[in-house]
């Protein structure tokens, strides 16, 4: 039991260490609204390697052998919502400097969550992570425990990054504060997005 929930806690921390679009846009979101907004995406992302890693315990081979025709259209989609997700947020940040009182929809923890479940589930590569370190372990033993370990794992690095962003939030409260924060984000989940379509 412990040496699969450590080795889950190993491959769970593996793959959300890495900084990447996901997390910069949790940090954003905390930076922008709240901690408890924050704290839902992270649990969204938490989730997708949680049920990726279940996935690859029960299917092992066969899941990374089904995903692999899709990988490219899968990686097309994931950059297509990036790039949409950074013109949103640009947009949202530049409309929100000319009007005295928000006018925006307000972000939801629910809302957060779900969205972020589904763009971390537009990435195959997850599974093929799991999928591999499941068969280079010799099998799904021990699978329940090994499921946890990556959930919890997982789960412990996107709150750590949405806690930063509420740290940074509270420095950068301003309206300039906020543009700033949002546009940067921008920048970054769009060269991100453009970076999957190059390496892919």
């Amino acid at each position: 039991m412990s040496g699969a929930f450590l080795a889950g806690v190993v491959a769970g921390y593996g793959i959300a260490v890495p900084v990447g679009a996901i997390g910069v846009l949790i940090a954003g979101l905390s930076a922008r609204t709240s901690l408890r907004v924050g704290a839902a995406a992270g649990l969204g992302a938490a989730t997708a390697d949680g049920l990726y890693a279940l996935v690859a315990v029960a299917g092992g081979a066969a899941v990374a052998a089904a995903i692999a025709p899709v990988a490219v259209p899968l990686r097309w989609a994931g950059a297509a919502v990036l790039l949409a997700l950074a013109g949103w947020t640009a947009w949202g940040a530049i409309r929100a400097t000319g009007v005295t009182q928000r006018d925006e929809r307000p972000a939801t923890a629910f809302r957060a969550y779900a969205g972020v479940l589904g763009l971390t589930l537009l990435n195959p590569a997850t599974v093929i992570y799991f999928a591999a370190l499941v068969l280079g372990s010799g099998g799904a033993g021990g699978g329940v425990w090994f499921v946890a370990g990556a959930f919890l794992a997982s789960a412990s690095w996107q709150l750590l990054i949405a806690g930063g962003g509420s740290l940074i939030g509270r420095f950068l409260t301003g309206r300039r504060g906020r543009l700033i924060t949002a546009l940067v984000s921008s920048i970054v989940i769009a060269g991100l997005a453009l970076q999957l379509l190059v390496t892919g």
